[in-house]
């Protein structure tokens, strides 16, 4: 008698499961690693499921409408492809097979700077593109990239302001990680590229490459020098601070990422999720919020746009099913959160995402 053949996913766990079985160690390990003890990953998940929610009922609701505008784009459901290095460490196609699952799901991919495809050959998918900018030491490279991210059509602008050096991440020194030969960061080509490869014992040759590109000094300067130099909508990720946030909406910044990295910047820091509310109460509508950090099913989705959020940015997850099955795995995981994301919306009673930001919630001790 012949063995089942193995279940489908049915959620973003089973994919990262799976996942997990077919990656290298050490590329499993650059992926799934936190900074430090790694206490402020485990943060994000504890804190979102203590939030719970208040469903509404009776609200005839039997068809909800998970379509939104995120910064200007629009999104089948509030979910963007979050900026992530390197897609091509999970599956030869890399980026390319990411960029499509975003198409075929409608919603916008956050090109990385670390990217390991350039953004050319991406935005030729057809996916909507936003560009994530890593503030580099030389002013003349970061405003080539922005440049190019607008050439090649990108919609939007999202600077990552809260790496002025990579957070230590243990997993990838105790494996003394390094890219392969195979794999390279797109847009940093020259110069110091070489060291994202140089493996030696005790340290993350990454971290090294990165130490030596990025500007450790990016101050609110810089921001105005960039709203000067661009018409894109301009978002800022990594902020956890209301104060940080009500800044950012004076600077002309068209939205905030509500982040702590996926737990790979500050080990100690504040999870993403209870610094959303806060965020959004400062800014009082005066530029968007999204929240990043820790999303794992429909509900958290639900739980984001109850707190204040217009939307998410979906990390980790997108990657397991690369590793999985390429852009059919990518898309995979992108349809089990539509289908969790409709489910929650119609129990909760919501007809849309407008009406999910009226929900209730409790957060447990």
């Amino acid at each position: 008698m012949s063995a089942p053949a193995a279940a489908e996913p049915l959620c973003l766990a089973d994919v990262e499961r799976a996942a997990a079985a077919v990656l290298p160690a050490a590329v499993r390990d650059f992926v799934a690693g936190g900074s430090g003890d790694e206490s402020a990953q485990a943060a994000n998940r504890t804190a979102l499921d203590r939030v719970r929610l208040v469903p509404r009922v009776l609200t005839a609701v039997a068809e909800p409408d998970c379509a939104v505008d995120l910064v200007g784009t629009a999104a089948a459901l509030p979910v963007a492809v979050a900026p992530m290095a390197y897609h091509r460490l999970l599956h030869p196609d890399g980026e390319l097979a990411t960029a499509r699952a975003a198409r075929a799901a409608g919603v916008p991919f956050v090109v990385s700077t670390l990217s390991s495809c350039p953004v050319e050959e991406i935005a030729a998918e057809g996916a909507d593109l936003w560009f994530q900018l890593y503030w580099l030491r030389d002013r003349g490279r970061v405003r080539a990239l922005v440049r190019r991210a607008e050439a090649a059509g990108c919609r939007a602008l999202v600077v990552t302001v809260d790496v002025p050096v990579m957070g230590r991440r243990l997993r990838d020194i105790r494996n003394a990680f390094g890219l392969p030969e195979s794999v390279t960061a797109a847009h940093l080509t020259g110069g110091a590229a070489s060291l994202a490869h140089e493996r030696r014992a005790g340290r993350s040759a990454v971290a090294t490459h990165t130490g030596s590109a990025f500007e450790p000094a990016l101050g609110w300067a810089d921001v105005a020098w960039l709203r000067e130099h661009t018409r894109l909508p301009l978002v800022l990720k990594g902020v956890l601070d209301p104060r940080d946030a009500v800044q950012a909406a004076g600077a002309g910044v068209d939205a905030v990422v509500v982040s702590n990295h996926g737990g790979r910047q500050l080990a100690g820091a504040v999870p993403s999720v209870t610094a959303l509310a806060p965020v959004v109460d400062a800014v009082a509508g005066r530029c968007r919020v999204l929240l990043d950090s820790g999303i794992r099913g429909g509900t958290d989705v639900l739980r984001a746009l109850a707190l204040g959020a217009e939307g998410v940015l979906l990390g980790r997850p997108l990657l397991w099913g690369l590793a999985l099955d390429g852009a059919a795995g990518a898309e995979l995981v992108l349809r089990l959160l539509h289908t969790e994301f409709r489910e929650a919306l119609l129990l909760s009673g919501c007809r849309d995402a407008a009406a999910a930001r009226g929900l209730g919630t409790v957060t447990l001790a």
